[in-house]
């Protein structure tokens, strides 16, 4: 007897649909399964025929074949395991094969007959609600993020029996939702414990800072040991605008299929701030590896990814960051399959003007000789620094700054400048594709970033003076627009240019 069931796998961060064909027929009692199945999806032969046995049904004696469609492309993961034991028990005739009309499922399953929880579940859903299922079977504890999709009833089950109860009509699992409005209206949404109030001087870095989180730029700050670069960026996550719902469901995908999600917290709805040590490798950066999985570059997607020390990161490594600061997109090339992961991220990062770190300093005396600097340097290429909008020197904080009685601006009032800039960029670009000023398009600097003749000649004299190319051409206008939201200005005036020309000149 032949039985089907849909499933869903996950290619990058999107769920595609395969159809479980399970045919039992008279023959040698040999369990084969087809269809391009990676080592757990083979290895689930063993999970599933105990599985069937302790839930106390009859493993059938006869010859069974699985089949995963489409059959070209590999399977990977346990999420098979839950289709497979069910399409087994329908194809030995505990029930009927058209119940499953309208229903996916996924989930692994231990010997005992639990279901386990796997990765990948929201993009699982997402897909079965695409493609017209009624309901989805999933594990009970991935039945929050599941019910971060609406339209689709979502049935978590702890074990197989449970699952099997439904389809006979002897148990009703009642759809599990979750109240998304009150999720995201909690006033502390995306809100960080840490404060600017906290850091002491430092106006002019605070100042691009905020630029930076207004508009989305990337930032690199450079200064010497203790002047509080890291205690500045870490930060910045405290003055970012909240996430769209949007926004928080595509990230909670990457981490739906990296296996980070909590169950007590299924929607990812602070903006992510990654901060990867410099010995990181370039697949733990970007992505990929033997089993591709997502790099800190898409775990930081639609946050901040925080490079301290920069020039202490492997060369390879730093320069895979391009395409996707470029694109916004991480494509992983591998003989069987082609993955993409979304990186729309705002890099900031923080580096030492010398191997000691003073060189330039008013205080203390710089101990490098010329070629280790241009050595220490150089382990950043320049294609890297020219996508990086803003560039800025952080110097050593002065006693009496630190001494002060003047309290530093809170970040609750730089957040409130910064998310009303980003307000004037979403009425802006609202209909596109582009939802920050970092992110516009050669159209769109051409469409929104006219400038008055005193700002032109200013760019122009910056362009032949410091030889800027056309890439830090337009991040130049990208800056000044920002600048000029924050000014609450529709037109990009001559201030604005010229702060904008300021941040690159520091380089």
């Amino acid at each position: 007897m032949l039985a089907r069931i849909n499933c869903s796998a996950v290619a990058g961060i999107a769920g595609y649909v395969v159809e479980v064909e399970v045919d039992i027929s008279f023959g040698l009692p040999i369990f084969n399964i087809v269809g391009l199945p990676e080592t757990a999806v083979r290895e689930s032969r063993e999970r599933v025929k105990t599985a069937i046995k302790n839930s106390g049904y009859p493993f059938p004696m006869d010859r069974i074949t699985v089949n995963l469609a489409p059959a070209d492309v590999k399977k990977e993961g346990t999420g098979f395991d839950l289709p497979v034991a069910m399409g087994i028990l329908s194809a030995s005739k505990i029930f009927p094969p058209d119940r499953f009309n309208g229903y996916f499922m996924i989930g692994e399953l231990s010997l005992d007959g639990r279901i386990k929880p796997v990765n990948g579940v929201l993009p699982a859903v997402l897909c079965a609600r695409k493609n017209g299922a009624r309901g989805i079977i999933v594990p009970l504890e991935n039945r929050g993020e599941a019910s971060m999709v609406r339209d689709i009833e979502v049935l978590p089950v702890e074990t197989l029996v449970e699952a099997v109860e439904f389809f006979t009509g002897m148990r009703k699992i009642e759809p599990f939702s979750r109240d998304l409005n009150d999720l995201l209206a909690r006033e502390d949404l995306g809100i960080s414990d840490l404060d600017y109030c906290d850091v002491a001087g430092q106006n002019h870095a605070k100042r691009a800072l905020e630029i930076a989180a207004a508009g989305g730029h990337n930032l690199c700050m450079s200064g010497p040991p203790g002047s509080g670069k890291t205690m500045l960026a870490k930060r910045i996550a405290s003055i970012l605008p909240p996430l769209s719902f949007d926004e928080a469901l595509e990230t909670t995908q990457v981490y739906s299929v990296a296996g980070l999600l909590r169950e007590q917290m299924p929607l990812v709805t602070q903006r992510p701030f990654r901060a990867p040590h410099h010995t990181i490798s370039a697949p733990g950066l970007v992505g990929g590896g033997l089993k591709p999985e997502p790099g800190e570059v898409s775990l930081a997607h639609n946050g901040l990814l925080f490079l301290d020390e920069l020039p202490e990161f492997r060369r390879n490594v730093l320069e895979v960051l391009r395409q996707p600061m470029e694109d916004g997109m991480v494509r992983i090339s591998r003989a069987g399959a082609k993955l993409a992961y979304p990186s729309v991220f705002m890099l900031v990062a923080a580096m030492n003007p010398c191997p000691c770190g003073y060189h330039g300093d008013t205080v203390r005396e710089c101990t490098c000789t010329a070629s280790q600097i241009q050595r220490y340097r150089g382990r950043i290429s320049g294609p890297l620094m020219d996508r990086i909008d803003i560039h800025i020197d952080v110097p050593a904080v002065s006693f009496v700054e630190l001494t002060g009685n003047t309290k530093p601006e809170s970040s609750n009032e730089i957040r409130k400048r910064v998310y009303a800039a980003r307000q004037f960029q979403t009425e802006r670009f609202k209909g596109t594709s582009v939802f920050c000023n970092a992110a516009m398009r050669p159209r769109d600097i051409r469409k929104f970033c006219s400038l008055e003749p005193a700002a032109s000649a200013i760019l122009e004299m910056a362009v032949d003076n410091l030889g800027l190319s056309a890439r830090a051409y337009s991040r130049v206008l990208k800056t000044a627009r920002t600048i000029a939201d924050l000014d609450n200005q529709s037109d990009i005036l001559r201030q604005h240019v010229a702060e904008a020309v300021q941040y690159r000149n520091e380089q």
